[in-house]
């Protein structure tokens, strides 16, 4: 997968609308900050989501940090596998890394997110800091 029809936060997670359903990952350059990632804290399927607000936790040899959903809806399905197998976070984080799936009410919240160009412009700022 690639990171056409792809949405960013400024928290670097990204989100691709499916229908209704939004898949959600930490981006390649998250993954990149944060060096080794040593454990992946996600919500369970049901849980409620909103927008800004933490779904989760993700830990690295350098920090703890919390990842936030990109849109308001319920946690349809998660993937575990990323949990039991870190490595696909660094070898596929815009295919088979998606950490959870969220069924929206209003996918136009994604219009206010950042598109690939605009991310990586956003990351080039963010390096220099």
């Amino acid at each position: 997968m690639s990171e056409e029809n792809l949405k960013f936060t400024e928290t670097h997670e990204w989100a691709r609308l499916d229908g209704k359903v939004v898949s959600v990952g930490l981006s390649a350059f998250a993954i990149e900050q944060l060096g080794d990632v040593v454990y992946l804290e996600l919500p369970k399927p049901g849980d409620e989501v909103s927008k800004g607000a933490s779904f989760g936790l993700v830990e690295s040899v350098k920090a703890a940090s919390d990842m936030y959903a990109p849109i308001d809806g319920v946690v349809s399905e998660v993937n575990y596998e990323v949990a039991d197998n870190l490595d696909l976070l660094k070898t596929d984080p815009y295919g088979s890394a998606w950490l959870i799936k969220i069924e929206s009410s209003d996918p136009s919240q994604l219009d206010t997110l950042m598109d690939t160009d605009k991310y990586e412009q956003f990351c080039a700022t963010q390096v220099d800091q």
